[in-house]
């Protein structure tokens, strides 16, 4: 069986101090399902991809998603045109509409831009930010999230005390608060810095004019609170610094 864990979707959210009280495991309908240490600490990518999956159709169920018609999709459309892969990840966009400026990527695929973003930022720009997010993905930072939420958790007590690998399926409230902390997820500077990094060789890759990162990140100190990305990539001069040496390097 795949980790499709309430005990998962709890850690994470535990670890990471994000999901509310309301979204947290009821150890009382567990029913005895108790995940394996070792396998939650040591998550495979498909394990990753099959709690991405779960929390990305939640996310799409909380949010309205602008229909193929809708000029937000279609300037989307435009702007990934081309990117349907990444560095062995087949991606899959939607743009949800709300005035956020906001965008995350996923284990398995997923990228949503939030029309806000699209807003705020030049098609390059935005290509920038969707790099940065993928970066995140394919350097394993959202999957480190997911190991340190688990061992940090009381629910490896559990755990310990079994060897059983049969677990209860993901409840509706337990998907809610997975998903709400994998997208809120903070990573640590030097994580950022890699991401940042990532996305300036993506921008290279694709023909795309790298300067955009620094646009890009100047224009989201620029934006502070108006920006509910920063709440989970906080942006710092320093940042853009580092953005333009490597930049520089190419």
């Amino acid at each position: 069986m795949k980790l499709r864990t309430l005990t998962a979707s709890l850690a994470l959210a535990a670890g990471l101090g994000i999901a509310p009280a309301s979204q947290a495991l009821d150890l009382g309908n567990l029913a005895g399902g108790l995940v394996n240490l070792a396998k939650a600490a040591t998550l495979s990518d498909d394990d990753a991809k099959t709690l991405a999956f779960d929390a990305a159709q939640h996310m799409d169920g909380q949010n309205k998603i602008a229909p193929p018609n809708n000029p937000y999709a279609k300037r989307l459309a435009r702007i990934v045109k081309g990117l349907d892969q990444e560095d062995g990840l087949a991606l899959n966009y939607k743009v949800y509409l709300t005035k956020e400026v906001n965008a995350f990527a996923m284990a398995n695929g997923t990228v949503r831009v939030y029309a806000g973003l699209l807003d705020a930022m030049t098609d390059d720009e935005v290509r920038f930010v969707i790099g940065h997010e993928v970066g995140h993905v394919k350097l394993g930072h959202s999957k480190k999230a997911m190991q340190v939420a688990y061992t940090a958790s009381g629910v490896r007590g559990l755990a310990a005390a079994s060897g059983n690998q049969a677990v209860a399926q993901l409840s509706a409230s337990a998907i809610g608060g997975f998903a709400e902390a994998l997208v809120n997820a903070q990573f640590s500077q030097s994580q950022e810095n890699e991401a940042d990094t990532y996305s300036v060789g993506f921008m290279k890759r694709h023909n795309y004019p790298p300067a955009a990162a620094v646009s890009a990140l100047r224009k989201l100190q620029a934006l502070g609170d108006g920006a509910s990305i920063l709440s989970s990539h906080p942006a710092s001069s320093e940042r853009a610094t580092k953005v333009e040496s490597e930049i520089a390097k190419l």
